[in-house]
């Protein structure tokens, strides 16, 4: 009985200690959060104010000297994340008056749905593959394929433009969706996945009769519902805000996605820029809402594969 009454006691600091440190990291992540929660709600408030109050807030980091040259930061900025008064004048401008700002945004739109619509097909038929052949050559491939998708995207660039140039598709959205749709990083986080589909089950349904398209169908797909959502997100979120690849791929600007116009805006309309912005976070916001669920477990699960 006193050994036991000995032993609470020794739990109890230990107890103590893994609370307060709990404690302390909640803190820390609830700060850290703030912090980076801070730019999109400065971003969402200020395209309610008016043209009026945010140059008065915001006018001396865009002031100019006469001889036209920028000058930033001229005196001290006044960050506003309530406004006096709401005004939904920017975003009528944008969405009545200013016919660019959404001929830009279906742009990002035409460029990059089909991108995560094609790029799910062909890489889960190419994760099927290596999931289930076997072979050196395969080994090989696969390894390629790595290889690939751990260069950064400026190193493919200048390939990506000389092949565009040769299949004379340069110019063109082709240029853009084409290497979108055989990114590599999908097929690679596919492929783990579906490697770890117990072998029992591929080996039951050859029993009953199932062929590979009915194995690839009714059993892999299912089983890698939250990957394909997770490899959706994540492609959607690269494409949607991609800026060097129209940049040096499409010299046609009425081309150009949002991404890139966004940058290009005056800086005498900073009220506009705050509201094609908001305007353009709302569809990613969506689809990781939706499939945040969906995208927590498909990284968590393959976070775990081995081979």
């Amino acid at each position: 009985m006193i050994n036991s009454v000995t032993a609470d006691k020794k739990r109890r600091p230990s107890r103590t200690k893994q609370k307060i440190i709990m404690a302390l990291l909640t803190i820390f992540a609830a700060v850290a959060a703030v912090i980076f929660l801070l730019p999109t709600v400065l971003t969402i408030a200020n395209s309610f104010m008016s043209a009026s109050e945010i140059n008065s807030n915001y006018g001396a980091v865009f002031a100019t000297t006469e001889e036209g040259s920028k000058v930033f930061i001229a005196e001290k900025v006044n960050l506003k994340f309530i406004p006096d008064m709401v005004s939904f004048s920017q975003y009528f401008t944008v969405l009545f008056k200013s016919p660019d700002y959404l001929l830009k945004f279906w742009n990002s739109v035409i460029l990059v749905v089909p991108i995560v619509v094609f790029q799910l097909a062909t890489a889960t038929l190419a994760a099927y593959g290596f999931a289930r052949l076997k072979g050196r050559l395969k080994e090989i491939l696969f390894f390629v394929y790595i290889v690939v998708m751990l260069m950064p995207y400026q190193v493919t660039l200048v390939p990506n433009y000389l092949v565009s140039d040769w299949l004379n598709i340069l110019d063109t959205r082709w240029a853009i969706i084409l290497p979108g749709i055989f990114t590599p990083f999908s097929v690679f986080l596919l492929t783990k996945i579906m490697r770890r589909i117990p072998p029992v089950m591929i080996e039951a349904a050859k029993l009953d009769g199932a062929g590979e398209l009915q194995i690839f169908m009714y059993i892999c797909m299912p089983l890698c519902k939250s990957a394909l959502y997770s490899v959706a997100i994540l492609v959607f979120i690269d494409y949607w805000n991609m800026v060097e690849q129209p940049l040096i791929l499409l010299s046609d600007q009425d081309l150009y996605p949002l991404s890139v116009f966004l940058s290009q805006i005056n800086t005498g309309e900073i009220g506009l820029a705050f509201a094609v912005a908001t305007i353009y976070m709302i569809p990613a916001l969506l689809i990781f809402l939706y499939g945040e669920d969906y995208l927590v477990e498909g990284i968590t699960y393959s976070g775990g594969i081995k081979g």
